[in-house]
C-alpha cells in the first residue's frame, strides 16, 4: 500500500469519516429540471463528465427489450449539427476518451479530458440530448452490430447464457427478468420508429443527471450547464405503472443445457436493497454478508471451497444494495474435476446455514471493515469512480450522499444483524437454482468455444 494511502487510511479509522460531509460536493437543478452535481478533486488536471438518463432495461416493455441499449449506440450516430461518429472524433482530437454504457437502470455518456477543455464536451452532450439524428440506414446497421454483440457475450457464453435463463426464471413480473441487451427476438424486429419514440420520452433534461468531478470549479460547472443544457425545453416524463414481483411460494430451479467444457452452478435469493427493505440497516448487513462470504482470497468460500475441501475451481457470491428494484443475493461456483453440481450445491447450502445458526466472528467484521476503509481509499484515487457513484444513486431515485455514508453504515452492521438477514431471507422459498449442463462442443462450427470477444466500441 503506497504511504499516502496508508496515511488516509489511518485518519479514516482514527477520525470522522472524510466523506461525512463533503464540502468539495456542490449540487444544483437547473429550471428546466436537470440536476447538476460537481464535485471537486484538484490533483491532476483533469475531469471527466457524465450524463446519466433515468431510463434502462427495466423500463422497457415486453416487444422493445434492448431498446435503452440500442439506443445508447445510436446515440453516437449524428445530429442535425454534428455527422455519425463525429462526436467521438472531436473529442479524440482533444486528447480525451468517451464512451457510453447502459444498465437496468440507467443509460450514461461519459468522457475524460483535460479539465480545460470540458466545455466542448458539455456542448456536445446538451446537442444529441434533444437533437439527434435517427436515421433508417443507420439503425439497419447498428442493430446488426447489437445482434452480434448479443450472439458473443451471451449466446456464445455458457455461464452468460445460463444467468440469464436464472434470472428470467427468478422473476415473475419484476423487469429485472429481462437482459440489458434484449431479446433477440425483439432486437430482430425492432423499428427506427420505436427508437424515436422512446428518445422522445426518456431523452430530456428533467430526466438526466449531469455529474462532473476533477479540476474544476463549481460555478464556472454551473455556468456552463445553463448555457448548454439551460435552453433544452423539458418533456413531460410519465412513470412506468409499478412491476411489484409477487411473494415467491417455494423454490425455483431451471436447467440449461448448451454446448460448454465446465458445469456451472447459480443460485440467487430474492433480497431487499437500500429504501425498500423493512429495516433501513439490512441491506447493509447482506452488503456484510457477501464480504464476509466472498471478500478476498481469505474470505470463506475461497478457503473453504476452493482452496480447503477443494470441491470448487471457483466459487463465489455477489449483492448490490443499490438498485431501483428489489433484487437478488447469488451464490454461485464451478465445481472440481472430481465432483458435481449436486455436490457444490450442498456445500453452498451449507454456508448458508452455518450464517444462519453461528455468528460471524469479530474478526471476520473488522476485517471486512477494514477492506472497505481501504477500497473507499483507492477509489478517490479515480475521478470517473467517484462520479459514477453519485450519478448512479441519483438516477435510481436515492441521494448521492449516501455513497459519503455508506462505510460509516457499514461500520454499525452487527454480527446478530448478518444472522438476522440470513435467517430472514436466504430461504428456500425466495431461492432460485439454475445448473449448466456442458454438452459436446462441435469445434467445426461457430459456437461456444470458436467465436472471439466482441471488443466493441459503444455499447454495455
Amino acid at each position: 500500500m503506497r504511504k499516502t494511502a496508508l496515511l488516509l487510511l489511518t485518519l479514516l479509522m482514527i477520525s470522522s469519516p472524510l466523506w461525512a460531509k463533503n464540502p468539495l460536493v456542490h449540487e444544483r437543478t437547473l429550471d428546466n429540471g436537470m440536476m447538476v452535481i460537481v464535485k471537486e478533486d484538484h490533483r491532476a488536471p483533469i475531469a471527466v463528465s457524465q450524463v446519466w438518463y433515468k431510463v434502462g432495461s427495466s423500463y422497457e416493455p415486453n416487444g422493445i427489450t434492448g431498446i435503452s441499449h440500442a439506443l445508447e449506440h445510436m446515440m453516437f450516430k449524428g445530429t442535425k449539427k454534428y455527422g455519425p461518429n463525429q462526436f467521438s472524433e472531436i473529442i479524440s482530437q482533444l486528447g480525451g476518451s468517451e464512451n457510453a454504457f447502459t444498465g437496468s437502470d440507467y443509460t450514461a455518456y461519459f468522457q475524460t479530458l483535460a479539465s480545460d477543455r470540458l466545455e466542448l464536451a458539455l456542448e456536445l452532450e446538451a446537442d444529441r440530448m434533444r437533437n439527434l439524428t435517427l436515421d433508417a440506414k443507420e439503425f439497419a446497421k447498428e442493430i446488426k452490430v447489437v445482434q452480434e454483440e448479443r450472439r458473443l457475450r451471451t449466446e456464445d457464453k455458457p455461464k452468460s447464457l445460463t444467468y440469464e435463463q436464472f434470472k428470467a426464471t427468478a422473476f415473475r413480473v419484476s423487469p429485472y427478468r429481462n437482459p440489458v441487451i434484449g431479446w433477440m427476438s425483439d432486437l430482430e424486429n425492432m423499428a427506427i420508429e420505436d427508437l424515436e419514440q422512446w428518445y422522445e420520452r426518456w431523452y430530456a433534461p428533467n430526466n438526466a443527471i449531469l455529474v462532473v468531478v476533477g479540476d474544476v470549479k463549481p460555478d464556472n460547472i454551473f455556468a456552463m450547464a445553463n448555457k448548454y443544457f439551460g435552453p433544452l425545453k423539458p418533456s413531460k416524463v410519465k412513470a412506468n405503472k409499478p412491476e411489484i414481483e409477487p411473494k415467491q411460494l417455494g423454490e425455483s430451479r431451471v436447467v440449461v443445457k448448451a454446448p460448454a467444457r465446465q458445469p456451472y452452478l447459480v443460485m440467487g435469493y430474492k433480497t431487499p436493497v437500500v429504501g425498500k427493505s423493512a429495516e433501513e440497516w439490512e441491506p447493509y448487513a447482506l452488503d456484510m454478508l457477501v464480504a464476509v462470504l466472498d471478500g478476498g482470497s481469505s474470505s470463506r468460500l475461497t478457503k473453504e471451497l476452493v482452496r480447503g475441501k477443494e470441491i470448487a475451481v471457483s466459487a463465489g457470491a455477489d449483492y448490490d444494495a443499490f438498485s431501483r428494484l428489489p433484487d437478488l443475493f447469488t451464490l454461485s461456483g464451478i465445481p472440481a474435476k472430481k465432483h458435481t453440481i449436486k455436490e457444490l450445491e450442498k456445500e453452498l447450502r451449507a454456508q448458508v446455514a452455518r450464517l444462519q445458526q453461528e455468528t460471524v466472528t469479530e474478526k471476520e467484521l473488522e476485517k471486512v471493515r477494514n477492506q472497505l476503509l481501504a477500497a473507499k481509499v483507492y477509489e478517490l484515487d479515480s475521478v470517473f469512480y467517484q462520479a459514477l457513484q453519485l450519478g448512479l444513486l441519483e438516477t435510481i431515485g436515492l441521494d448521492w450522499r449516501l455513497a459519503e455514508n455508506y462505510v460509516e453504515r457499514m461500520k454499525q452492521v452487527t454480527a446478530e444483524q448478518v444472522m438476522a438477514v440470513a435467517k430472514k431471507y436466504l430461504i428456500e422459498e425466495n431461492l432460485t437454482v439454475a445448473t449448466l449442463y456442458p454438452q459436446p462442443i462441435d469445434n467445426k462450427k461457430k459456437g461456444f468455444a470458436c467465436r472471439p470477444s466482441m471488443g466493441g466500441r459503444h455499447g454495455g
